[in-house]
């Protein structure tokens, strides 16, 4: 028969080391010899304790309770190892024994070729002149990129790691490092105690260095990675990253500290920490919290770069149709010229908001209320800076704000609609010297607004909805004595057109009788093509001067607002906002554009706001800017990415990488440049380097294989 299947326990029961747990044996024949020997041959397989051994011919010798295989052999554990050899001679159990010209292969990763292979107790793998890479050899060229060369290599099956002898390291067939001891992860591991790879970096503020993480595995759930920065400067840089799994959460906390010629003396550092923990009754807490000692240390380490820093507690929950939160905020500001002292360094926020449907009224309705203070460290009342805020001042605040909308769709295809919202809100100032006290403020809008959308069906499927929109707002227009704080700056946009109330903050509302006035048309096409377009303004029947210049909404009408979006099927999307006066001089504009593809992705922008000093800007912003990857070949990808200040005429920031990856290999190499300068940073430049060998335990994911030719 072909492939005679016996399930006998390996010759029944009559093998004690393998009656224990039922082996299987399938073989294209089987002979049973007087002297107590079994000889199974032709696409032999065992199955036995989760292993599983593939050979062309078997023999077991009962009385010495050996197993002598004949190849080509594959054994495999069933954890993703596996054995392979021209001939072996094995206990009966497997767990013991010798491969000859055998190859060890970890999830179908790392492979290592060995003279012989020695399973022993089970356990311990030893093998004996050894080559191990995870780079793919092709018999063309059977040079690895990366191999390591040991006389002796023992994996622990238990432990699963690996521990060199005499190890070299090869590149493209090259000796360039030697170590006498050397115990690394085998690549079903995620987490062991030792070193991960270094990474070369070069400033020109803190000069050339090597970047070595130092990985602890503390148990389970917690590990600590220790970073030193060994540079030849004078620099002493050191960074720790503490992480835990808690049952209900997890917590994270970074801290990088130096010395350095830069601010000679001092202690320069930076701390970060997030948490995130599962309360009682569906609340969350959330923790992030980020300091830095001076303003030029994220920009003088490469750490992410910020011009406030923020940190808070918050516990929040959030279910269907409610927001429940409460939050403690602070701010660190970074900002050339602006004081810590002089900003709301301490921030409380508590804000339940409940959505509903209204029963007999229709619709749907919204309450919110909210309480919120800040406080700054100043204790100066007076505005010494101009900017309309007094050093010291600090605010608190409840506010309570309701909102209603019906639609109703008429015999006509209209939809017609109403809409209000009012809101009361206390304030009190301290620390003022012009506005300390209690301020009190009711506002209140309704609104009447009729769509009316045309719908139509053209050729190949293509559809064009158009939908004009007129709404009539009617909201008080008495004079605001609120300070406004937190909503300065006002975005214009199709966004909020048709908005009630303008304002990002609670601060400022919007007052008086206007109407907003749009329309928009949406072209879709099922090959991909899809184009949307609108446009709208403001007129207000009297100007109240609420809004900047800047914003767009100032004046008794306001700016033309036009936008478009396109998006092709090849993967190019273009987004433009515009804000146009009537002699259709800009006011703000903005342009991005993202071209997705096989082999290149690319990502550009363009922004101007026009000058405007009760925005704090004195001179327009114009601004390019460009991200972009492409890859060159198999395995080869450059990026390129800048900011340029076109007011400035110069670059602000320019950024250029090259990275090769393949399945065994990853190199980056990158350089960026900072032009800009302040009193506290100047202009840098840094140089990255990193090398990763792939096929280790926690490795980054593998690219492409190398490509053997015949």
């Amino acid at each position: 028969m072909r492939r005679l299947l016996i399930a006998l326990m390996l010759w029944l029961t009559t093998l004690p080391a393998l009656a224990q747990d039922r082996a299987t044996l399938v073989a294209d024949s089987l002979l049973i010899e007087a002297d107590a020997r079994l000889i199974a041959s032709g696409h032999v397989e065992i199955f036995f304790r989760g292993q599983r051994l593939t050979a062309s011919r078997i023999i077991y010798d009962r009385k010495a309770d050996r197993l002598i295989i004949e190849g080509p052999l594959v054994l495999s554990d069933g954890s993703g190892t596996v054995l392979l050899a021209d001939q072996a001679e094995l206990s009966g159990d497997l767990s013991e024994g010798i491969l000859i010209s055998a190859r060890m292969v970890f999830d179908q990763q790392l492979q290592i070729a060995a003279a012989d292979i020695q399973r022993v107790a089970g356990r311990y793998t030893a093998m004996r002149q050894v080559a191990a890479s995870s780079c793919r050899v092709c018999a063309g060229n059977p040079t690895p990129l990366w191999e390591l060369r040991a006389s002796r290599v023992v994996h622990d099956q238990q432990e699963r790691q690996l521990y060199f002898s005499n190890a070299q390291l090869r590149l493209a067939g090259l000796p360039v490092f030697y170590i006498p001891r050397l115990r690394m992860p085998d690549p079903s591991l995620d987490r062991a105690t030792g070193f991960l790879m270094p990474k070369l970096t070069n400033s020109s503020k803190i000069g050339t260095g090597l970047w070595v993480p130092y990985f602890v595995a503390l148990g389970p759930s917690r590990d600590l990675l220790i970073t030193p920065y060994l540079s030849n400067g004078a620099s002493r840089t050191v960074a720790l990253r503490y992480r835990e799994a808690y049952r209900t959460g997890d917590l994270a906390v970074t801290l990088q500290a130096s010395r350095d010629d830069i601010l000679p003396g001092d202690l320069r550092g930076y701390l970060l920490a997030d948490g995130r923990f599962a309360l009682p009754r569906g609340f969350a807490l959330n923790i992030h919290l980020e300091g830095v000692t001076d303003e030029g240390y994220l920009l003088d380490y490469g750490l992410p770069e910020s011009d406030r820093l923020m940190s808070y507690v918050e516990a929040v929950r959030v279910r269907r149709n409610e927001h429940l939160s409460a939050r403690l905020i602070g701010f660190q500001t970074l900002r050339d010229g602006e004081s810590n002292a002089t900003i709301p360094s301490v921030v409380t926020d508590v804000t339940w908001h409940r959505r509903f449907a209204l029963g007999p009224f229709g619709g749907e309705g919204g309450l919110r209320f909210q309480t919120h203070s800040h406080a700054r460290t100043s204790d100066n009342p007076v505005d010494s800076d101009g900017d309309g805020i007094s050093d010291g001042r600090d605010t608190a605040r409840a506010s309570i704000r309701a909102d209603w909308r019906r639609d109703w769709v008429l015999r006509n295809g209209m939809i017609a609609g109403i809409l209000g919202e009012a809101r009361a809100d206390i304030y009190a100032i301290g620390q003022d010297a012009a506005e300390a006290g209690t301020d009190t403020r009711l506002w209140g809008a309704i609104g009447a607004e009729l769509r009316w959308p045309w719908v139509r069906a053209g050729k190949n499927g293509v559809a064009h909805v158009i939908e004009p929109v007129a709404q009539l707002v009617i909201a008080g227009d008495g004079t605001d004595t609120i300070p406004n704080e937190d909503s300065v700056l006002v975005e214009f946009d199709e966004g909020n057109l048709f908005a009630l109330n303008r304002y990002p903050g609670s601060d400022a509302v919007e007052r008086g009788i206007r109407a907003n006035l749009g329309v928009t048309w949406l072209r879709h096409d099922p090959a991909g093509w899809t184009l949307g377009v609108a446009a709208g303004r403001v007129i207000r029947a009297e100007d109240l001067g609420q809004f900047t210049a800047a914003s767009g909404l100032d004046g008794a009408q306001s700016d033309w607002l036009v936008a478009w979006q396109l998006g092709t099927p090849n993967g190019l999307s273009l987004t433009n906002r515009l804000l146009l006066d009537d002699g259709l001089t800009l006011t703000k504009g903005e342009l991005r554009m993202g071209v997705t593809a096989e082999r290149y992705a690319v990502s550009a922008g363009y922004v101007y706001v026009r000058d405007d000093p009760a925005e704090n800007r004195p001179d327009p912003t114009e601004e390019l800017v460009l991200d972009s990857s492409v890859k060159l070949s198999r395995g080869w990808t450059a990026r390129l990415s800048g900011r340029y200040d076109v007011v400035l005429d110069r670059a602000s920031r320019a950024g250029a990488a090259l990275a090769f990856r393949n399945e065994c290999l990853l190199v980056d190499l990158s350089l960026s440049r900072r032009f800009t300068s302040s009193t506290s940073v100047t202009p840098t430049t840094e140089f990255g380097l990193s090398v990763e060998l792939l096929g280790f335990g926690g490795s980054g994911e593998s690219g492409p294989a190398r490509q053997c030719r015949g």
